[in-house]
């Protein structure tokens, strides 16, 4: 395994800038965005598609500080009920496909996107509950709209070899893993999982188990080192689904924390050791969002724990065992 970076909290430096920086922390991968929540500060898409001299010199950066890419992300709504959102969300998904076809990187990464509960709604609905029994015709009715748009989106995300990697995500329809089962398997194998914990600890899903049920079917393409904790002064009174604005920190159930601060330093190490199990031998791309430290400090703390976690070498023979 490799530590990466998604990049966007190092916008305010060039994309050469931050390479230099994240190879100084002895980071060997960059996450950048090229559409969507996440921009395209680092990459533009318009910029790279189908211009080989200007990929040609981003190879070289990359080589030069021994870095690659493990992923282009372009996180936004393919399925909202405003036609030019869906287009614009679509076209960003499908040049990030191209464009990682021509880079030779073989992930993307975003969300599966939120329909609204039915053909003439005007916004996206996030249901959670069956009852009463129009919702459970809403959540159909959405699953019906994801699975015609994304069997499209993986057949041609197959025919350029690249991999989806969707992130389970709230106000998304994918937002744990059996629902990111469900769409694997109404699609193809190029449908998997952008693995972010972050969003799974506050649902009180095991992430070591949910590792190993995606893993089962080799449907974990791509992993985020993000930490969650969770306020019990809060939760314990008005429970995990917190509107709460993410800069009241002190008024929220949960807050996005860096590597360590969430969980310690054993959990992490158990993560990945049972990633190494099920076969994920790829990067964790670390995404910094906690809002009580700053981008590099948060990101430097998550680097140097997670360089005392991940395993750099193979393997060797079980030689007790014989």
């Amino acid at each position: 395994m490799d530590i990466g970076v998604h990049t966007p909290p190092l916008y305010g430096e060039s994309l050469e800038e931050a390479i230099a920086y994240l190879a100084d922390q002895g980071v060997s991968a960059i996450e950048p965005g090229v559409g969507g929540f996440p921009g395209d500060t680092h990459l533009n898409r318009g910029e790279y598609l189908d211009d080989e001299d200007a990929q040609a010199e981003l190879q070289a950066l990359l080589e030069n500080h021994d870095m690659h890419i493990s992923a282009l992300a372009t996180h936004n709504n393919p399925l909202h009920p405003d036609e030019e959102r869906a287009a614009n969300a679509d076209t960003e998904l499908r040049e990030a496909i191209e464009l990682a076809a021509q880079l030779d990187v073989g992930t993307i990464t975003c969300f599966s996107g939120l329909p609204a509960g039915g053909p003439n709604d005007e916004v996206p609905n996030w249901i959670t509950a069956p009852w009463p029994s129009e919702h459970a015709d809403a959540h159909e009715y959405q699953w019906e709209v994801a699975i015609e748009y994304w069997s499209d989106l993986a057949a041609d995300a197959d025919e350029h070899d690249v991999d989806i990697a969707i992130e389970m995500h709230p106000n998304m329809l994918v937002y744990e893993p059996t629902g990111l089962a469900r769409l694997r398997e109404a699609t193809n194998e190029r449908i998997g999982a952008n693995f972010d914990p972050s969003h799974l600890y506050w649902q009180n899903i095991s992430i070591t188990e949910a590792i190993r049920f995606l893993g089962e079917n080799d449907a974990i393409h791509h992993f985020h080192a993000k930490d969650t904790r969770i306020y019990d002064e809060q939760a314990n009174v008005k429970g995990v689904l917190d509107n709460t604005p993410y800069d009241d920190e002190i008024n929220r159930s949960w807050i996005f924390r860096s590597v360590g601060y969430g969980h310690g330093e054993s959990h992490w190490k158990d993560i990945v050791s049972t990633l190494r199990m099920v076969g994920y031998d790829g990067t964790l791309s670390i995404e910094h969002e906690d809002s009580l430290t700053s981008s590099k400090e948060g990101l430097e703390k998550a680097i140097q724990l997670l360089h005392r976690a991940v395993f750099t070498e193979q393997p060797g023979e079980a030689y007790w065992a014989e």
